[in-house]
């Protein structure tokens, strides 16, 4: 301010920044301003960053900005498509241009601790997964009827499944002739190179079509007829040893490569399993379980799994089968854990669309089911998949009273949680994790200009997040899943940093589910986080030691790069 101002200033009577009154405001808004920040979940976090972890937060931070300008997501660049959330912001992007940055060399080393929100069917590569089908002598696939028109061919319902070669049935009619006989089981190379359009290669492509378009639409869209796509497409594959255990081994190598070191998968036993040549299902799961559990440590046995800590089961039940359906999938469940109950963790009930029950109708046969495992001897608690938007936001707002009300561990991924502030107190006050798949509304287009930014409400809020990723859509674009989610979570409106993303990484290992534990265990173990005494706070001290080094690769590798 030049003399003149400062004379007219004196002159008016204007008060000068030096003045006791001004000073004393000034004084009192630094106050309010350090209060609000003691309040910020990353607060005890970043006080304990040692010299050259805060060196490695501000490097992130400088090139998270740079990242902003140079690709476009900056408010007001000609390319940020919308003003909607973070969600929306990665929709105009290639998978070169995010690869290319150096926010996602780093984010790609970047220790992720646990994945806690996963479903099986959406965590391989359907790629890989049609081609295992294609090399596994006996697979079949077979409809309710037939698949005969544009129509069926978009939306019918079909099958697969082993079974030894049936004999003299090569002049049959394939499930794509309307002579079709239904449920009649056709060899998987008969149906491909019997495709009417495009023959073997137009199957490879319709397959994959199919399974994509369950994928991405089947939790998020409500529709009861795509989620039974989904299963048929991928699950029914998995009932059957041989591509179950490949898969299995394929899905634990690109989850560890991604920096996860334990994950929690949830899997619907929709279709009875067959073990390897056998022609007669299996009455229950626990050769599942068996396969499920030798893979997971022949795979920590090898380089590429030495630090992998595990992975366990949450069992799932649709929301659309009776109380009777529904009990007898508990009972299974409750069999495979007492059979190996190092492998199931957990219980759920998913699923969306006019025909899904919601979690108030599901009260009996839950308290029915916590009154088996207490006679049984087996504590498996609830972990809601609850809460998320879709054909009918009413009832998702509705279930998360009843999860809550339920003694759930976890929910995610609570998108209609913003309207409820006392729902928000409770989850804090009873210590529940929201498992937050941001992500997904960007992916699927689920967003507009009215939608809430999920994330930046809960991290405001000061509740415990950690963040997921379950859409295979990621896969299609070439983007490893929670890397991807990492990296776009970094690109929000809420000036998330690396410190943050750290302490949803923290979240996630407290929150794990890595032995079995009495609610007073879980809860102590949760208050006590990395002073405790337990798995959970070894854990948490491995993880440290891991995300100070990888701090230290930060500063050194770019100690030197023009990131201002």
């Amino acid at each position: 301010m030049n003399s003149s101002d400062i004379d007219w200033e004196l002159e008016e009577g204007i008060p000068q920044v030096d003045d006791p009154f001004i000073q004393q405001y000034l004084k009192g808004r630094t106050s309010l301003v350090l209060e609000e920040q003691k309040q910020r979940y990353d607060t005890n976090l970043r006080k304990a960053l040692s010299p050259v972890a805060r060196k490695a937060c501000d490097i992130v931070s400088k090139i998270r900005a740079h990242d902003l300008t140079n690709l476009g997501l900056n408010e007001g660049n000609p390319r940020q498509l919308t003003s909607t959330p973070q969600t929306s912001r990665i929709s105009h992007l290639t998978r070169d241009e995010v690869q290319k940055t150096d926010l996602w060399r780093i984010l790609q080393k970047m220790p992720k601790g646990s994945l806690l929100h996963a479903h099986m069917e959406t965590m391989l590569d359907i790629d890989f997964v049609i081609a295992e089908a294609f090399k596994t002598p006996g697979i079949h696939i077979y409809a309710p009827k037939p698949l005969a028109s544009q129509q069926d061919y978009e939306e019918g319902i079909f099958y697969f499944r082993y079974s030894p070669p049936v004999q003299n049935l090569e002049n049959e009619p394939t499930l794509w002739d309307p002579s079709y006989e239904p449920s009649r089981l056709v060899s998987l190379q008969k149906a491909a190179s019997s495709f009417p359009d495009g023959g073997e290669a137009g199957f490879h492509a319709w397959l994959k079509k199919r399974c994509t378009f369950a994928s991405a639409h089947s939790y998020h869209h409500g529709s009861d007829d795509t989620y039974k796509t989904l299963s048929s497409v991928v699950i029914s594959l998995l009932s059957y040893e041989p591509i179950f255990r490949s898969c299995l081994r394929q899905m634990f190598s690109q989850i560890a490569a991604d920096g996860i070191n334990y994950v929690e998968i949830r899997n619907s036993f929709t279709f009875p399993y067959i073990q390897e040549g056998s022609s007669t299902p299996e009455e229950d799961y626990s050769a599942w379980c068996r396969a499920f559990q030798e893979e997971l440590e022949r795979f920590r046995g090898t380089e590429g799994g030495k630090t992998f800590c595990g992975a366990r089961i949450i069992w799932t039940a649709s929301r659309t089968l009776s109380n009777r359906e529904i009990s007898g999938s508990m009972i299974n469940c409750i069999l495979a854990k007492q059979d190996f109950p190092e492998v199931i963790c957990g219980f759920d009930v998913i699923g969306q669309g006019g025909d899904a029950r919601s979690l108030v109708d599901l009260v009996p046969i839950l308290f029915w089911f916590r009154k088996q495992c207490a006679e049984e001897g087996v504590d498996i608690p609830f972990l809601f998949h609850t809460g998320e938007n879709g054909c009918d936001d009413k009832q998702a707002e509705h279930d998360l009273y009843d999860a809550i009300l339920l003694g759930a561990r976890r929910l995610g991924p609570g998108e209609s949680l913003y309207k409820h502030p006392l729902l928000l107190e409770l989850i804090k006050e009873k210590r529940i994790l929201v498992e937050c798949c941001p992500i997904v509304k960007g992916i699927t287009g689920q967003t507009d200009s009215t939608q809430v930014d999920l994330l930046s409400v809960l991290l405001s809020r000061g509740v415990p997040v950690s963040l997921s990723s379950y859409l295979p859509d990621l896969s299609e674009r070439g983007l490893n899943s929670l890397t991807f989610e990492f990296w776009q979570a970094l690109q929000g409106p809420d000036n998330l940093e690396l410190p943050g993303l750290a302490m949803m990484v923290e979240n996630s290992i407290r929150w794990s589910c890595y032995e079995d534990q009495s609610t007073v265990e879980w809860q102590s173990d949760i208050r006590e986080g990395i002073l405790g005494e337990g798995i959970k706070a070894a854990r948490l001290r491995d993880w440290y030691a891991g995300f100070e080094k990888f701090c230290e690769w930060i500063a050194l590798e770019f100690a030197e790069a023009d990131i201002s």
